[in-house]
């Protein structure tokens, strides 16, 4: 399903904490992201090129829903015990917003 807008997230682990990061998402983080973003687009860890990265894709109608979640999400009063747990664990973070291209050529049928 395409989004006009996607959150385009990569955070750099730790070197040898991804088993305990990607563990600390899972049971902390994504209940309350399916909660108050719903389902990702993608998850993603990196295998060549920068190693250590975890990478999330987010998709939204407009730049407006998007902020609206990602308020309700950060004013969560259990968002904090994830980033208490993974503080130690998150040595960068990167977030891009990304909208797609639609190629005629990709799409044949119109």
């Amino acid at each position: 399903m395409s989004k006009p807008i996607v959150d385009h997230r990569i955070y750099t682990i730790v070197p040898r904490a991804m088993p305990e990061f990607l563990k600390a998402f899972d049971q902390l983080a994504m209940p309350l992201l399916l909660k108050h973003l719903g389902e990702p687009l993608a998850f993603y860890t990196s295998s060549i090129g920068p190693l250590n990265q975890v990478v999330h894709l987010w998709g939204y109608e407009s730049l407006d829903d998007m902020e609206k979640r990602s308020m309700a999400r950060d004013s969560d009063p259990d968002f904090g015990a994830y980033l208490q747990a993974t503080r130690h664990l998150i040595v960068a973070q990167e977030t891009r917003i990304i909208k797609p291209v639609y190629f005629a050529s990709l799409n044949p049928s119109k």
